[in-house]
């Protein structure tokens, strides 16, 4: 345990420190290199297509009501009970809200997302709200380490989240329980998983920390 949390803080240090790198090669570049990028990045039509995403605002559905289970209630259930209620708890009633960002933000947008909300993951969806994938800080350290030269903010502005996604996403659906949300986890390596609506556009994600909230009650 105490090695994954050095791991996770070094983790985020590092992202830190990549950060601060941008930044700083943003302030030293001279104006004259950044023009072509400048004028890309603030279009008009992008302003524009931005600015109407924005006021749709973040991308949420009312959340199932979870269900109470108060240390009386679970006394009261035999083992049997307490089997089927923990086989029937859905993502719907115990997700969070997830982490996105648009797949056309740039390299820059997703560092600065990570960076300054502390995240360690974050998901790429498209303009219906669909999940494209996943990137991970450490995706993104990677891909910056391979690339020796003109590690400039020009170059990361013209990286687009979607091609940081290296595979399709897993998701669950709100009536998917949580425990086959748990096996999916486990068999594909994963630490969370992100869930979908009806029309496929990610409304939450599920974790570890998920079920480690919820399971306990019915087995202890």
């Amino acid at each position: 345990m105490l090695r994954n949390t050095c791991h996770a803080h070094h983790m985020n240090a590092c992202v830190l420190i990549v950060h601060l790198y941008c930044v700083g090669q943003f302030r030293r570049m001279p104006v004259s290199l950044d023009l072509d990028v400048e004028d890309n990045m603030s279009s008009k039509p992008l302003k524009v297509k931005r600015e109407r995403r924005r006021i749709r605002g973040a991308l949420k559905m009312p959340q199932s009501k979870p269900r109470k289970f108060t240390r009386d209630v679970l006394s009261r259930m035999t083992a049997s009970e307490r089997s089927a209620t923990a086989r029937s708890i859905t993502c719907g009633e115990t997700m969070s809200q997830p982490h996105w960002i648009w797949d056309d933000s740039s390299m820059v947008e997703v560092i600065d997302s990570l960076t300054e909300n502390n995240w360690d993951h974050i998901f790429v969806i498209d303009s219906e709200g669909a999940p494209q994938g996943r990137i991970h800080a450490v995706d993104v350290l990677k891909i910056i380490a391979r690339k020796t030269v003109n590690r400039d903010i020009a170059w990361m502005h013209g990286i687009p989240a979607q091609q940081l996604v290296n595979q399709p996403p897993i998701t669950v659906n709100e009536s998917t329980p949580l425990l086959k949300a748990g096996a999916l986890m486990l068999a594909h390596d994963l630490n969370q998983i992100g869930v979908v609506n009806a029309k496929g556009a990610l409304i939450g994600v599920v974790g570890h920390n998920t079920m480690a909230r919820k399971m306990p009650k019915f087995i202890l």
